[in-house]
């Protein structure tokens, strides 16, 4: 029976009294908020009046934003490790409602900065010393000045935004509050309701009438909203085009990739090498096909593990011990300051009734970065723990070494870190299996790793990329149009040994990530960065555990391309992705040789 949060063991649970002490320190700091807001909106008109008043400015905006944001952090935490509490929700609601407020009152921040011109700002960096802590901040910040407009013309677009993401919406409800699945029968017989989030379990079933009846459900739900979706995600398209017509992008893959700095020749770059290496998959698909004893392998068949192992009894403290093996080769430094995040209680470690479901990595520059997990003693359990410990020790360090405004890594580069641990404790778990079962278990996981986040996302990439051509093109957005290219698209990434079942053409009817246009490339970009940093680590490469420590210390104080060519990746070449399926291809040869 799941335990209360009263009934979890205190030193299970992460410490945040280290942010509060109690709820009185933080209501006076909640209180005192008003103030620090009042300092900012002091200088509405006088912020770019001279170098002394825009340096007096951002210590003034700093000490408000850590303030508001430490405030929402813990509000969070508290709400999240019980959901069923009402004083912390009601608490994360005040919160949310004085972000709102103060978002409102210092709007005028960005227009009256970018009034001025660069050359002003050049010179008040030149003059005062004090404001190169915020040079970068400020250039990032004045490559925005061609796609701002008027006060008035950006206020008409506020507007429209705020009308904006109908589609997006609709399509949450239609796969969260109102997806009704039905019902399919187990392996042993039993009618069990198929959800969302208990499909993959039934995917990797090893009886095969459980994959082909989960697999039937959803996508018979999804064909049967075929129509309305499309609609959802041909407005989203439109909307991207919208805004990046109005902002004066060339493109709204321009538009999306401009935060980062990042050359749409970078996304293209991706899906041209992952086309370049199709013969990986297609040889996999085989082999995996020939494994399964299988007449036909279809669109169902590709998740089943190609062995059961028995390691799914992992108490926490032996999964530490193994986390904390698989990352030695990171180094002392890494070890030494991984212990505290056991010691100091940065880990909310064990589930209980009304606690948040699945895991994260949160927190602010003047906290701990907290760890939300649900451990239950399994092996994904223990990936889940060296994949969230990878995320709070790059805000660790990036916060340690970075001031505020340059601690905040992208995007970009958030999965990387993560992605380095879990290829670590991978190689890790095959050098020390314990026999040939499990060795093919290890390489089957990084080979389905590298095919669902590098050919899987970048299938994904480039749908989003071609339906986006078509509306540029002036093709209509029809659901033909999105289901057959998809189709398409599907049977070129699996190849003739896959059968490419015909329900599969609405599999991007399911896919939430199409409403936060162009981002999914990031994952595939991600763990090609990733394999290749870890393969150098790995292989004792001189001096690349020591660029990657220095690239986590490197929060957003450049470029994430010119971050990354620090630790010797270069995604604007060929060879992080192909050095990443080198490692596929690698692995792939492994695998045949013991099966």
């Amino acid at each position: 029976m799941e335990k209360t949060r009263e009934e979890i063991d205190v030193k299970d649970t992460w410490n945040l009294t280290k942010i509060y002490k109690n709820i009185d320190e933080f209501e006076s700091e909640l209180n005192g908020i008003d103030k620090l807001v009042d300092d900012v909106v002091s200088f509405k008109g006088r912020i770019m009046e001279s170098s002394d008043s825009l340096y007096n400015f951002y210590v003034a905006y700093e000490k408000m934003d850590r303030t508001l944001t430490k405030l929402f952090i813990y509000a969070s935490l508290n709400r999240d490790a019980d959901t069923t509490n009402s004083k912390y929700q009601a608490l994360r609601m005040r919160v949310m409602k004085k972000n709102e407020d103060i978002a409102s009152l210092t709007s005028f921040i960005s227009s009256e900065m970018l009034s001025v011109d660069y050359d002003l700002v050049l010179s008040f960096i030149k003059e005062d010393d004090r404001l190169k802590e915020y040079a970068f901040d400020l250039e990032k910040m004045f490559r925005y000045k061609e796609h701002t407009l008027s006060e008035k013309e950006e206020a008409i677009i506020t507007l429209a935004t705020n009308a904006f993401g109908t589609g997006s919406d609709a399509f949450n409800y239609i796969d969260n509050a109102d997806i009704n699945l039905g019902k399919i029968k187990d392996e042993d017989g039993n009618l069990v309701e198929l959800t969302n989030s208990n499909y993959i379990k039934y995917m990797t079933s090893s009886n095969r009438n459980v994959r082909i009846d989960a697999f039937n459900h959803m996508y018979e739900y999804f064909k049967g909203l075929k129509n309305t979706i499309s609609a959802c995600l041909k407005g989203n398209i439109k909307e991207n085009f919208f805004l990046s017509k109005v902002k004066k992008y060339s493109s709204p893959l321009e538009a999306s990739m401009y935060s980062d700095n990042i050359d749409v020749s970078v996304y293209k770059n991706l899906i041209d090498i992952v086309h370049d290496n199709m013969d990986l998959m297609y040889d996999y698909m085989d082999l995996r096909k020939k494994a399964l004893n299988l007449d036909e392998m279809h669109m169902y068949d590709i998740y089943v593990d190609l062995v059961k192992i028995d390691n799914d009894d992992i108490p926490f403290e032996k999964g530490k011990e193994i986390v904390f093996n698989a990352l030695k080769p990171l180094g002392s430094t890494y070890i030494n300051d991984l212990k505290k995040a056991f010691d100091e209680r940065w880990i909310d470690i064990y589930p209980n009734k009304g606690k948040k479901s699945g895991a994260y990595s949160w927190g602010s520059y003047d906290t701990y970065p907290y760890l939300l997990l649900n451990y239950n003693n399994t092996t994904d359990s223990v990936v889940t723990l060296v994949h969230e410990l990878g995320h709070s020790m790059h805000s660790y360090y990036s916060d340690k070494n970075q001031n505020y405004f340059n601690s905040q890594y992208p995007i970009f580069l958030a999965e990387i870190a993560s992605t380095v641990n879990e290829v670590l404790l991978n190689d890790y778990m095959y050098k020390n299996a314990n026999n040939k079962n499990e060795k093919i278990f290890y390489l089957t996981e990084m080979l389905d790793k590298i095919r669902a986040t590098i050919y899987r996302q970048t299938m994904f990439a480039e749908f989003e990329m071609i339906m986006h051509d078509k509306e540029s093109n002036g093709i209509p957005l029809t659901e033909e149009e999105f289901s057959s290219t998809y189709y398409e698209l599907n049977k070129l990434y699996y190849g003739d040994n896959v059968v490419s079942d015909d329900l599969i053409r609405y599999e991007w009817a399911r896919i939430p990530h199409f409403y936060t246009s162009f981002y999914v490339y990031k994952y595939a970009t991600g763990l090609s960065a990733a394999l290749a940093i870890a393969t150098d680590i790995l292989s004792g490469v001189d001096g690349a555990r020591d660029k990657y420590l220095r690239f986590l210390s490197s929060g957003c104080s450049d470029y994430p391309l010119n971050i990354l060519k620090s630790v010797g990746v270069d995604m604007t070449t060929k060879e992080p992705i192909e050095k990443a399926l080198r490692v596929f291809k690698e692995k792939l040869e492994e695998l045949k040789k013991l099966i």
